[in-house]
């Protein structure tokens, strides 16, 4: 069992939605959070409301995206804090286009953000990790990455890579003292889209909370375990599981159950949403671009 106290816990997208809650769900264990996101204004709330309820936080604002600047934020932590003891991969970001609508510069942020920025921020983290032989990364992957989702390939596309990396490098690490967990949410309520497009999801596919997502983390952190799948039906996500297998079984099945349950027409209303607020006066979205941090 991993004990959270006194440890330093690095999380990215951590300024809103699940990230904001997993933060202070840390911190409530003492542990030394160190959280990271473009959002400054975002970043300082969060860093005052933890700080007046007793924890110990710091915040760095920065872009991602910019795969090649990490080992700056890396450096920058270990500087202000000390070395990263637990990464939370958490930061995402979901651009909904019929696959041949995308931008060849939509598809590289996607990949950037959700894949090669948790590889590239785990690589410089690992090696003091292993000398130290103790160390835990968090990634918050998603359902998605479980079974395609239409009109959000690119993030689907990014987070089944995402799972089926860190399932490889878990068996890497074994008797390495470090541990490798990966968080598969479904829906999530008040955060990330459910809160940009204000369109909920399909009745039948359910949505749970931030707080039962935040709530695996700290769990998948405490009793090392490999692969966590949040969904409405319970936390451990018992009939998503049955769902996800049939469906390797059963491909064409499982397209006619995700369209039973309203999953593309979710996603083609988010796309005809997000178009109808770019071309009015004042759009909420710009470039008909969502930016989360929920799996």
């Amino acid at each position: 069992m991993t004990i959270l106290r006194g440890k330093t816990v690095l999380l990215t997208g951590a300024s809103r939605g699940i990230g904001r809650v997993i933060a202070r769900l840390v911190a409530a264990e003492s542990a030394t959070l160190v959280c990271v996101a473009r959002s400054q204004p975002g970043l300082d709330d969060l860093r005052e409301e933890i700080r007046s309820s007793g924890g110990s936080v710091e915040s760095i604002a920065w872009d991602l995206s910019e795969i090649s600047s990490l080992p700056q934020l890396i450096n920058q932590v270990k500087t202000q804090v000390g070395p990263v003891d637990i990464l939370i991969n958490n930061a995402g970001i979901e651009i909904y286009r019929a696959f041949q609508d995308y931008t060849t510069s939509e598809l590289q942020t996607v990949l950037n953000v959700n894949l090669l920025a948790v590889m590239e921020l785990t690589r410089l983290v690992l090696p003091g990790m292993i000398q130290r032989k103790s160390g835990h990364i968090v990634n918050i992957a998603s359902n998605a990455a479980k079974k395609g989702h239409p009109f959000d390939s690119a993030y689907s596309a990014s987070k089944a890579g995402l799972l089926m990396w860190a399932d490889a490098i878990r068996q890497e690490l074994i008797d390495s003292g470090v541990e490798v967990s990966s968080i598969c949410p479904g829906y999530v309520e008040q955060c990330g889209m459910m809160v940009d497009t204000g369109i909920p999801a399909p009745k039948l596919a359910g949505a749970s909370t931030p707080e039962a997502v935040a709530a695996a983390v700290v769990r998948a952190i405490q009793a090392n375990q490999a692969e966590v799948v949040v969904n409405k039906d319970v936390v451990s996500g018992g009939i998503s599981k049955l769902l996800f297998a049939l469906c390797q079984f059963f491909p064409r099945w499982g397209d006619t159950v995700y369209r039973a349950i309203g999953i593309p027409q979710l996603n083609q209303l988010r796309i005809h949403q997000q178009t109808e607020r770019q071309q009015g006066p004042t759009p909420e979205l710009i470039g008909n671009q969502i930016t989360t941090t929920s799996g």
